[in-house]
């Protein structure tokens, strides 16, 4: 499943692009400078991966806690269905953007971060500026993360978070060598394959759940730890 994460930072790359690509564009690179730029453009991805993989880590942990008590499975098939009706409901995309409201004041802070950082021109700017734009919010980030908690496991949910932050890297930075790569027309056909491609990682995160015996798509049922431990002495 660490395969979709990649799949998923790749094809929503172009989602990525509207949402943090005004802050790619003021990198302040250094144009002239060819090998400095590529140093600075590869620490601010770098910024970005390390937030994603921390967040990863975060709801891992979430989820290894479902996967203690036996509930990965079923906790796979939530995320799927999850998924999928963010795609046919779009309310519940609404509804999980109305969630900044009260994380309002920590984005405002995480912003304001950014714009002093966006000032200085020092060699830690690029990775810091990577590191704060990882933590806006965003509704693919969103998805990835579901697939973090799936994992039932602190460091593969980092892993996943880390493959999903990649997978974004080729357009990112296309964007900042080439600002115009991005026209409207590939845009909307891109946002427009998006949704398949979210349904189709809910199908396959459902299958997971399901336990089916499939090697490495739906592995047999698993046992909880608390289950596997063995039985003290009557």
């Amino acid at each position: 499943m660490l395969v979709s994460a990649l799949i998923l930072g790749l094809l929503g790359s172009l989602h990525c692009v509207g949402m943090c690509g005004p802050i790619a564009f003021m990198l302040p690179v250094s144009r002239n400078q060819p090998v400095k730029q590529f140093f600075q453009i590869t620490s601010y991805h770098l910024g970005r991966v390390l937030s994603y993989s921390i967040i990863g880590l975060l709801f891992g942990l979430l989820g290894k806690g479902f996967f203690l008590f036996g509930f990965q499975q079923q906790l796979s098939i939530l995320v799927g269905i999850g998924m999928i009706l963010f795609v046919l409901v779009p309310k519940i995309g609404s509804k999980l953007h109305q969630m900044h409201s009260p994380l309002q004041k920590v984005i405002l802070r995480v912003k304001s971060a950014l714009g002093k950082e966006l000032k200085k021109q020092q060699n830690d700017t690029f990775f810091t500026l990577g590191f704060f734009n990882g933590l806006l919010p965003c509704g693919l980030v969103y998805m990835a993360v579901f697939g973090a908690i799936a994992t039932g496991n602190a460091w593969k949910g980092s892993s996943y978070m880390a493959l999903f932050g990649l997978g974004t890297i080729p357009l990112m930075t296309a964007v900042i060598y080439l600002k115009g790569i991005a026209s409207t027309q590939l845009r909307k056909r891109v946002q427009n394959a998006l949704p398949y491609v979210l349904v189709f990682m809910g199908i396959l995160f459902v299958i997971r759940g399901l336990g089916l015996g499939i090697p490495y798509l739906s592995p047999a049922t698993q046992v909880s730890i608390l289950e596997a431990a063995p039985k003290g002495c009557h």
